[in-house]
């Protein structure tokens, strides 16, 4: 199947405003792209681009004062399956562990797993390892925290996330990951676009996404703890210890964002 991503950001500077954007599909589904995903602004300014210390690839600019456009369109093949379960995927002990996975066990801007660690042990000591431990997370998050835009707040931490019990698809994400640390299992946030292929369409803006992946049985293996259940059609932005080391867009001056518009559909067969 194929699947047409893309977005538009309109921003209102009021001075000439450095940024950098991380929106281009991830280098692991470049080979997927029927084209390119290039980012287009209007009017049009100088770009320099380069990977950050996760391998997201990161554009920056200097909006002139004014009104600045963002834009992308891509078409992606993809396989049209939903994500993998692997039940079997047993936990690896911390010693035994990649180095570069370490970073993932650790606390973070928006993790903080020093305060949620006795919480977990709690809820999920007594669960299986492994992969049902990771499920068991999921299942608690699902039900513990409800969903809705108009409790989104940027600056809610995984720890006010469990006590507020209310949250957008990040909260969801951090909340999951730091449980997952806490639990000795490496975890990283992830964003990118989830359609609504393969379920019923919902009545509500189109948002860019967050869920995460976990390492088990010696690879990273996808977890949605806001829709608990295998998606179809995910297509990776990019990876981090947190929301804060994937924004879609930071800003190093006074800017407003005037206009956001995502989208993400599957294209029809023929």
């Amino acid at each position: 199947m194929q699947i047409h991503v893309g977005f538009e950001m309109i921003y209102d500077c009021p001075q000439p405003t450095a940024m950098i954007f991380n929106l281009n599909v991830h280098f692991t589904r470049v080979s997927d792209l029927v084209g390119r995903d290039e980012l287009v602004f209007d009017p049009p300014v100088p770009m320099a681009a380069y990977r950050d210390g996760f391998g997201n690839w990161c554009t920056r600019i200097v909006a002139p004062a004014g009104r600045t456009r963002v834009m992308a369109n891509a078409i992606v093949n993809d396989t049209g399956l939903p994500d993998v379960i692997v039940p079997e995927a047993q936990q690896i002990p911390v010693p035994d562990l990649p180095e570069d996975t370490l970073v993932f066990l650790l606390g973070s801007r928006y993790c903080e797993t020093d305060r949620l660690s006795e919480t977990a042990w709690n809820l999920f000591g007594q669960a299986p390892t492994g992969w049902g431990r990771v499920q068991a997370i999921c299942d608690f998050v699902h039900r513990h925290v409800t969903f809705g835009y108009q409790h989104a707040r940027k600056t809610r931490t995984a720890l006010e996330a469990f006590t507020d019990r209310v949250g957008v698809c990040r909260d969801f994400t951090h909340l999951a990951v730091a449980f997952c640390r806490c639990m000795n299992i490496p975890a990283r946030y992830c964003t990118g676009y989830l359609g609504d292929i393969g379920v019923p369409p919902v009545d509500e803006p189109m948002d860019f996404s967050a869920w995460f992946e976990v390492f088990l049985g010696g690879r990273w293996h996808t977890f949605d703890a806001r829709h608990n259940t295998p998606r179809i059609g995910r297509v990776l932005i990019a990876r981090g210890r947190d929301a804060a080391d994937v924004a879609l867009s930071n800003t190093f001056g006074p800017s407003t964002l005037t206009s956001f518009r995502v989208w993400t559909d599957e294209v029809p067969a023929g």
